[in-house]
């Protein structure tokens, strides 16, 4: 955990999702086209488990003001009839 790797954009194509578990467990992947360094793949900072708040209480505290949006467009229908 914590290592660092070195490999080839041929090999890299070809174990794309190994690579992928290697960096989800904290390894750095470092990838070169004739020897020289072109990309990297690290973990996220922050590490593991960053999760979005949940949105719950904000959800709650809204309210809709007005009349429901499907009366505002049946009203336009009509009037633009004629």
């Amino acid at each position: 955990m914590g290592g660092k790797m070195e490999i080839s954009v041929k090999e890299a194509r070809a174990k794309f999702s190994s690579l992928l578990n290697q960096v989800k467990d904290g390894d750095e992947v470092i990838i070169r086209r004739r020897g020289k360094e072109i990309a990297r793949l690290v973990p996220p900072a922050g590490g593991e488990g960053r999760r979005l708040p949940s949105l719950t209480s904000f959800r709650r505290s809204l309210r809709v003001k007005g009349e429901p949006l499907s009366t505002t467009v049946r009203r336009g229908r009509k009037e633009e009839r004629y």
